[in-house]
């Protein structure tokens, strides 16, 4: 591959683009695979390492294999639990087309748990009801606690028959454009790649481009977010006109690892792990008496932290115990081996005779760049697309996750807007001309890296970095007031300051990983401000983003999508709009659990 590299002189042409070999991306490229259209997979890891494997619970779909379901149930869930910002015809999508994804991805060759009569197991996930919210339903589909991490070896493995094309270790460091920004109606024509292993950088046209990068967990202190996940697609769409719609909303996940973060899954809830508080009792009787431990992540994060605030944590401390001791032994080691696995490792407790410490983690991104049904990114809030561009997965905002994802929606969001993205880029493919060649289209990333490793003196990435997560942790976390979130944007906006300072002690060219990491650094620097900026404009509480000065849910105000726009140089980002909330089926409700 290197060589042929060269042998281009650092140019490559293709039809496609796909950022990132997570499930979005992978089913994206196989669709686009399938259509005979020259892809490239561009991505900063092997593409089995990607986030996506680190989803552990299930994927869920209206089966009914084990209980009595339909599509509309889960619609109508994932619309409540989106606090009713979700917009309902992607909700719509979201359940219908759920069913057969699960189905072909069981085709593929993905090792589901099964029933007795051999059909696809399903077990109990945190908001999901029968009858439009009776109680909880059996939807999630799972294999094992390891779910996530087959989808993404089935979807390789069948990318790979397919003849996909990946570019694995290459960075993408910018996004191309013709005829102006894309709030200026540019068209996407394609990205310059940062080749890992030699320090090279490679320009590739395309006539259709996919942002499939995730997430940004790496913002905030304690995170359940991999290493690699710091908002690349979102901040660098952002650079280039694109708006980023909901950032306010980011999901704090209940059951993180004490101190580190690492996600014990909902799935020990749904085979009926309890949540106590230092008296021992259950405390979700207190505030979702009808789900308990399987209400809505949202709930769940502020009921520990109110049961924390209260004293109530275990030993005075700001933990609870998630306790999975009366499922048994082959519960346990069948169906949650992995959760038990970190337990053990990470904290020395033994699942099966101990209760293990949790704490909420900062988790998943419910807003991010705008798109429509068909997977093309929004310019503004009118629904005008940007020509050439795409988003799926964590990364997109669609909105079918409204101000809080349901457990589970994660996996089949990648799954149905991947395959959405694949088949829409290779219409639009096979409908458009090639971009033009573009001559010195690296030079300005060439020059903005080599000053990175190349000033004399300046601070280090790693201390900008600390302070980030450290402000967002306690800033915009999972409560929020006025002070905070103002005080937030401010020291944000000192640390970007301070990056334009930043130098790196790596000079070399070759797996200059300080190098990528203060260009991850800038990415954070931004989605942090999207979302604090954000944050402060929205004056209710909705979902996961709770106010303390604004404790109520504000439809007349603020039933409509935050979008944001970055500030000019170095000014902050200033321009909001809103875009209205689609609603077709369910008018809002008070959201009662």
């Amino acid at each position: 591959m290197s060589s042929a590299l060269r042998a281009e002189a650092g140019q490559i042409d293709v039809d496609a683009i796909v950022i990132g070999a997570g499930g979005a991306g992978l089913w994206a490229a196989l669709e686009l695979a399938r259509e005979g259209i020259p892809t490239a997979v561009l991505t900063k890891l092997y593409p089995t390492r990607s986030h996506t494997g680190a989803a552990q619970g299930g994927v869920c779909a209206a089966l009914g294999n084990v209980e009595e379901d339909h599509w509309e149930w889960h619609m109508f869930d994932t619309i409540k639990g989106g606090d009713y910002l979700t917009d309902q015809d992607a909700a719509e999508v979201l359940a219908r087309e759920a069913i057969p994804a699960v189905i072909e991805l069981e085709r593929m060759g993905l090792p589901f748990n099964r029933t007795p009569d051999g059909k696809i197991d399903q077990r109990r996930f945190g908001g999901h009801t029968r009858n439009y919210g009776e109680g909880p339903v059996r939807r999630s589909c799972y294999a094992a606690d390891r779910t996530g991490h087959m989808i993404l070896q089935t979807l390789y493995q069948q990318c790979i028959k397919a003849g996909v094309k990946f570019y694995d270790e290459y960075h993408v460091v910018d996004l191309l454009f013709e005829g102006g920004s894309a709030d200026q109606g540019g068209r996407c024509s394609g990205v310059v790649g940062y080749k890992i292993a030699d320090g090279s950088l490679h320009v590739l046209r395309a006539k259709a481009v996919l942002l499939a990068t995730g997430g940004y967990g790496r913002a905030w202190r304690v995170t359940s977010n991999a290493h690699s996940l710091a908002g690349d697609g979102m901040a660098l769409a952002w650079r280039h006109g694109v708006p980023l719609m909901d950032m306010e909303f980011y999901q704090f996940h209940p059951t993180g690892i004490v101190g580190i973060g690492i996600l014990l899954s909902e799935a020990a809830r749904g085979e009926g792990g309890y949540l106590l508080n230092n008296e021992g009792k259950r405390f979700m009787e207190d505030y979702a008496p009808k789900l308990m431990e399987l209400a809505p992540r949202d709930m769940i994060s502020r009921a520990m932290y109110q049961e924390i605030r209260a004293g109530r944590g275990i030993d005075g401390k700001d933990y609870v115990y998630l306790d999975v001791r009366h499922l048994g032994r082959k519960v346990i080691e069948e169906k949650l081996p992995d959760i038990t696995d970190f337990a053990r490792v990470y904290q020395g407790v033994e699942p099966i005779s101990e209760p293990v410490p949790v704490q909420p983690t900062a988790h998943y991104a419910m807003g991010g760049v705008p798109t429509n049904l068909e997977t093309e990114v929004l310019a503004n809030a009118a629904g005008g697309v940007v020509p050439g561009l795409f988003a799926a997965g964590e990364v997109a905002c669609v909105s079918v996750h409204g101000a809080n994802r349901l457990g589970t929606n994660s996996l089949v969001d990648l799954l149905v807007f991947g395959k959405r993205a694949g088949k829409r880029m290779a219409a639009i493919c096979k409908s458009t001309t090639a971009p033009k060649r573009i001559a010195g289209a690296e030079r300005a990333i060439r020059e903005e890296m080599l000053a990175l490793s190349t000033r004399p003196e300046g601070v280090r990435p790693a201390e900008i970095r600390r302070a980030l997560a450290d402000v967002m942790m306690e800033g915009v976390g999972v409560y929020r007031d006025e002070a905070l979130l103002t005080s937030a944007v401010k020291e944000i906006q000192r640390l970007k300051g301070e990056y334009q300072h930043v130098r790196v002690e790596d000079t070399g060219s070759v797996f200059n990983t300080d190098l990528l990491e203060a260009r991850e650094l800038g990415y954070l620097l931004d989605v942090s401000e999207a979302t604090a900026v954000s944050a402060l404009a929205r004056k209710e509480s909705r979902g996961a983003h709770s106010r303390e000065d604004y404790p109520e849910r504000d439809d007349a105000k603020f039933l409509a999508h935050t979008m944001v726009w970055r500030g000019a140089g170095e000014a902050p980002a200033t321009k909001i709009d809103y875009k209205p909330v689609t609603i077709t089926k369910f008018e809002p409700k008070p959201r009662v659990y």
